[in-house]
């Protein structure tokens, strides 16, 4: 009988024993152990950002739901909640640190005072205000008063993030018009609407920070329009007036029409408290001013180079005029485009180009908005007669902006 050997088994893989010695399980539990710590330090910071998303959320919901619905409500008192949340994203806090003679004095505390020359002496001040997100990159339009002289700015958003680092892109102190940047995401940037298109009587909401109260809403109508010689030293006038309340701190908040759009920023109050009249730079002016700023970092103006008063009647008579119409010259600079034309102390300046003069808060828009190096007309009075000058037209010194 033949015995036919097997077939030897086909390689078999091999049993392998992992022996988990001491060291090793010590080495596993300090991992885990630095895991937890590590989720125990990151613990807050996300709760923190998942608390911004859950308020910055809703606050997205509510203008987006709000913004739709402006859109089919009749125009009545009822549409103001809406536009209030609307625009309520849009609005940010502002808060300043400066060395200037404004805002609110901060007194070292006494156990700091031994360090400072003259104890319990003021060192910082701090103001508040208010500003609107124009874009999702994130600028902010605001007053230049609001930020001038800051050494410190601080921005805080509707959703309770608060940024330190805040950017100034530019300012235009002849307008109060001023650009901020911060660097943040998920940003509701306000809608824009047309100032010139505003009637009188309209209703409106102002927005802001009043005394450091977070976007507080008043309600109010377009009293009038054009309004100019409101801020003394500031040469680009062209305010809207109102009747919504505006306090220290509103300044550079949004004023907003009823289907939620800014046709104004709140700027300045008739005396030191309000007393039912405020004032906001229009809309229009605003957005042409604050994309010069965002560009090129400033705001080039035409220049005329004089100092001008108002008429009054006792004036007018002596200068032979009918009416107190046009912009008394009291003053020419050296050297400037008004004395290289011949335009002399005691000339009335009636007209710039086409633009009838007014007074002098027409005469130095009308200047401001005519193209540098370009040749203007000037119909002036001088000695009861008309007479016609050329002007070239310098650009506004910078120390004047």
């Amino acid at each position: 009988m033949t015995t036919t050997p097997e077939s030897p088994e086909p390689d078999q893989p091999r049993p392998v024993y992992v022996v988990e010695t001491p060291r090793a399980r010590h080495s596993s539990g300090l991992f885990w152990i630095l895991m937890l710590l590590l989720i125990l330090l990151a613990l807050p910071y996300l709760i923190q950002r998942i608390m911004y998303g859950l308020v910055r959320g809703r606050e997205m919901a509510k203008a987006e739901v709000a913004r739709e619905l402006l859109g089919e409500l009749p125009d009545k008192g009822g549409r103001y909640p809406w536009v209030a949340k609307s625009i309520a994203p849009s609005v940010v806090g502002i808060d300043t640190i400066r060395n200037s003679q404004r805002g609110r004095v901060i007194v070292p505390s006494d156990e700091w005072a031994h360090l400072f020359r003259t104890p319990r002496r003021p060192w910082f001040l701090q103001d508040k205000g208010s500003g609107v997100i124009m874009d999702d990159s994130g600028h902010i339009v605001t007053n230049y008063h609001v930020v001038h002289d800051a050494v410190a700015v601080t921005v805080k958003l509707s959703d309770g993030r608060v940024f330190e680092k805040v950017e100034v892109i530019g300012v235009d102190p002849p307008s109060d018009v001023a650009v901020l940047k911060i660097d943040a995401a998920d940003l509701t940037a306000a809608r824009w609407g047309d100032s010139d298109a505003v009637e009188v009587g309209a209703p409106v909401l102002a927005v802001g920070n009043p005394f450091g109260l977070e976007r507080t809403v008043t309600a109010g109508i377009i009293s009038a329009k054009g309004r100019k010689h409101i801020v003394r030293n500031l040469d680009y006038q062209d305010f809207l007036q109102t009747d919504a309340a505006v306090n220290p701190g509103n300044s550079g908040g949004p004023l907003v029409n009823m289907k939620g759009e800014v046709v104004g920023i709140n700027t300045a109050i008739h005396g030191e408290a309000y007393r039912g009249i405020s004032f906001a730079i229009p809309s229009n002016m605003v957005r042409e001013i604050s994309e010069r700023l965002k560009t090129e970092g400033k705001v080039a103006r035409g220049w005329l180079g004089v100092t001008i008063q108002e008429l009054n009647e006792p004036v007018a008579r002596q200068l032979g005029l009918d009416s107190l119409l046009g912009a008394l010259v009291t003053g020419v600079v050296p050297d400037s485009p008004a004395e290289k034309a011949g335009i002399e102390p005691g000339d009335v300046i009636l007209q710039w180009n086409d633009t009838q003069i007014t007074g002098p808060g027409e005469l130095g828009m009308a200047a401001a908005g005519t193209e540098i190096g370009s040749t203007a007309k000037v119909k002036l009075l001088r000695k009861k007669k008309e007479i016609e000058l050329d002007v070239k037209v310098g650009e506004r010194p910078a120390q004047l902006r």
